[in-house]
């Protein structure tokens, strides 16, 4: 919506509008480049001039939406999923995502699924093994293992001390107030 007024604003016409990405019908000038840039970071967003940038939050975003959508899209590998939704080899994918990023694609990957995970078992809706098969591990184990890896608290753990922590923050909640302790007019 940002995007879409900051180039109404410029007098600018758009064919699409999508994240990370602006097809406009004209030429933009140097001026319009720089009122538009100015606009967007007046929004909290920035203009991405560079190609390289632009294809980063392309994969990231493809990475993040087959991630929070497993359960609607055939099962398929990351790698398959990243080259077909974003038209370029795998392996150019992969090579400037660790150039770039500092780490694979498969690093950021688990990094968000990991992430997944913990918001899964803190919502409580899933057990371990809807989740597993959700974020298409082969295996309970297998997503533990993982888990505990990235995390160094394994799943259940990781529940018990969120439930803990949750009874406390309850108990803090419950507990009676100063005025109800001492009554309104302070100590008696």
């Amino acid at each position: 919506m940002a995007v879409k007024e900051a180039l109404r604003n410029l007098g600018l016409h758009f064919i699409l509008v999508d994240l990370g990405e602006v097809e406009l019908m004209e030429d933009i000038s140097a001026e319009q480049r720089v009122q538009l840039k100015m606009a967007l970071i007046n929004s909290g967003l920035e203009l991405m001039d560079d190609k390289r940038a632009v294809l980063m939050e392309k994969i990231k975003h493809a990475i993040i939406d087959m991630i929070q959508h497993t359960d609607e899209l055939i099962k398929t590998n990351f790698s398959d999923y990243i080259s077909k939704k974003l038209n370029h080899n795998y392996t150019f994918l992969a090579n400037l995502f660790s150039e770039v990023q500092g780490m694979t694609i498969e690093q950021f990957i688990i990094g968000h699924k990991i992430q997944l995970i913990k918001e899964l078992i803190v919502y409580g809706e899933l057990n371990m093994t809807e989740i597993a098969w959700k974020l298409n591990y082969s295996s309970v184990a297998h997503l533990s293992t993982q888990f505990k890896k990235v995390t160094g608290l394994s799943p259940s753990h990781f529940k018990q001390l969120r439930n803990t922590k949750q009874n406390k923050i309850e108990e803090i909640e419950n507990a009676p107030s100063i005025r109800q302790v001492f009554g309104s007019n302070g100590i008696h």
